[in-house]
């Protein structure tokens, strides 16, 4: 098993940060090409399908930031976010077991958050791949 990263994006060396805009694009077409239409093919209601797809993006964003795949406080932030989303989602899930259905705002407001994270997801990326363009403009 390897060690975690020691550095992040900040101070990745073009090669390093090469290799993790390509891992982390390789695993954004994963996530979205495998993994959102495996999940919408669960026999589960929206809220527990969107609520293990938050809880997996929670996951997918402590690996991000274990391996150094991008900004440390752009990944924190996606934490963050990630994490209050999939919160939310398990309290209404919570909620609808006990048989109260009505607090749809759960569910909307988790929904928006997975949003903002995967955006943040994507300019992490854009940013890594600038910063790469940048450096080699000034070789």
């Amino acid at each position: 098993m390897r060690n975690p990263a020691t550095h992040t994006a900040d101070d990745a060396t073009p090669s390093e940060l090469w290799r993790a805009s390509i891992r982390l694009l390789l695993m954004f077409l994963a996530l979205a090409l495998l993994v959102v239409p495996l999940l919408r093919e669960l026999p589960l209601g929206t809220t527990a399908r969107t609520g293990l797809l938050a809880w997996l993006l929670v996951l997918l964003a402590l690996y991000w930031l274990y391996a150094g795949l991008g900004y440390q406080a752009l990944l924190l932030l996606q934490l963050v976010v990630f994490s209050a989303a999939a919160v939310l989602l398990t309290t209404k899930v919570a909620l609808v077991i006990l048989g109260i259905t009505r607090l749809t705002v759960l569910r909307i407001t988790a929904r928006w958050l997975i949003l903002a994270g995967a955006t943040m997801a994507v300019v992490n990326l854009g940013w890594m791949v600038l910063d790469l363009l940048q450096r080699r403009s000034r070789a």
